[in-house]
């Protein structure tokens, strides 16, 4: 039987709405914290696909410097692991 590692402090899981390129801000302190993300997208991919695209961008080089994983959750949603998390996808670039 495969023994669970006990953890000093517990990792918490976040789900959110992405709103505006501002909320990175936010984000990016969730990312240090080692914090699970749910980012859900369609509210600011409905106002400016440019803006979206551009905080993807940011919101992916953020979790890089991380050593965060993240990756696409279906079309509205981006889910961000901390470190020591991988996240499970197909041999596909997400960018």
């Amino acid at each position: 039987m495969k023994s669970v590692q006990k953890h000093d402090s517990p990792t918490y899981l976040k789900a959110m709405t992405i709103r505006d390129p501002s909320d990175i801000h936010g984000i990016r302190e969730d990312i240090k914290r080692d914090m699970i993300l749910i980012l859900r997208v369609t509210p600011l991919a409905q106002k400016d696909v440019a803006q979206l695209r551009g905080t993807v961008e940011e919101l992916y080089a953020v979790a890089k410097a991380a050593g965060a994983d993240i990756a696409r959750l279906g079309e509205e949603r981006i889910i961000v692991a901390p470190a020591g998390i991988k996240i499970w996808k197909p041999e596909y670039d997400l960018k």
